[in-house]
């Protein structure tokens, strides 16, 4: 996932009422009560830590996500947010990687301590900003080995990172593949102002026209911040893609962060790969076959495979109490902190 362009998110009086919400040291905290605040390379992107509040508020804790402002907040948002200059105090500040926004975060934030957390993909080469971020991480954590290595590259880290699983995996369908019916998974087709836009968009939009030629039902699994409009002339999942992927037969896609949790569920992955798009090798190795050409789209399909139980778990990580897992890895460093 790509981070905001180079450009400040705070005015300064954004930035001096942020300090003075949350420049106090913070008060010591219990198992029951921690306030947790997390800052995403996608400044608007809740939907990656939207799978972490049950398990939160089974723990009595608080998670709230930082943002900008409250121009791409739904109003039914199931993320609690809180803007620049309102950030309420907290035991821990959680970083996803070293965009801009959680960097900006971090610097207005100097008293509390810092766990990264690879909740979604990030290229493997180290940030721009990766120093800043790097320099007051305590601890680190990923759902896998492979994505391990990618977020450690991002952030130039040495130390360990703690692989906990996703939280997506957590409470995976039964699979249940209905004969004939594809899965698209798209990527982001359109820049905005939270984040980048993935290259491949006209590849998968073909392959899938090959597909439906083909007679394969298409179903299309959106990217939260991908362009309906592009796909309206297929079926639309109203379930989120992970939970689609379980009827299909086979997925084609962008690799992306969802990518292992398709895999999880034991569907079968097409990669379609634009010569233009940086994609961590973990990502390539979910796939039964990986194209460049719309022309290969429906022999890819025909011949794909479910993932080899060694490589799932290289690529996915554990599955199943991961949300637990990822908290106890927060509130562990939050107990170092305090020693």
């Amino acid at each position: 996932m790509a981070g905001l362009s180079r450009r400040r998110l705070l005015g300064a009086a954004l930035l001096a009422g942020a300090v003075s919400a949350c420049g106090a040291p913070p008060t010591a905290p219990t198992e029951r009560a921690l306030r947790v605040l997390i800052a995403t390379n996608e400044p608007w992107g809740t939907y990656h830590a939207e799978p972490l509040p049950a398990e939160a508020q089974r723990r009595g804790w608080t998670l709230t996500q930082l943002v900008p402002d409250r121009t791409e907040i739904d109003a039914d948002e199931p993320v609690p947010v809180a803007v620049a200059g309102e950030f309420p105090e907290a035991d821990l500040l959680v970083v996803t990687g070293a965009g801009d926004w959680p960097a900006d975060c971090l610097a207005q934030l100097p008293d509390l301590p810092v766990v990264a957390s690879s909740l979604a993909y990030l290229a493997p080469q180290e940030a721009p900003r990766a120093a800043e971020v790097r320099a007051r991480v305590g601890a680190a954590t990923a759902s896998s080995q492979a994505e391990a290595t990618s977020f450690r590259a991002h952030l130039g880290l040495d130390g360990d990172i703690a692989v906990v699983g996703s939280a997506q995996t957590d409470d995976l369908p039964a699979r249940s593949p209905e004969p004939g019916t594809v899965l698209v998974l798209t990527s982001v087709t359109r820049a905005d102002a939270t984040s980048a836009a993935a290259p491949g968009a006209q590849l998968l939009l073909d392959s899938a026209r090959r597909l439906a030629e083909a007679g394969r039902r298409v179903v299309v699994g959106l990217h939260p911040r991908e362009d309906r409009a592009l796909w309206s002339e297929y079926e639309i999942s109203p379930v989120p893609s992970v939970r689609a992927s379980a009827a299909a037969e086979v997925a084609i896609g962008i690799p992306g962060t969802v990518f292992p949790l398709v895999a999880a569920v034991g569907t079968s992955l097409v990669g379609c790969v634009d010569p233009a798009l940086d994609i961590p090798g973990y990502l390539r190795d979910v796939c039964s076959a990986v194209i460049d050409d719309p022309a290969a789209a429906v022999p890819a399909v025909d011949g794909a495979r479910p993932l080899a139980p060694d490589a799932l778990t290289a690529a996915v990580g554990p599955v199943g109490g991961s949300a637990a897992r990822l908290l106890d890895a927060w509130r562990d460093a939050v107990v170092a902190a305090r020693r």
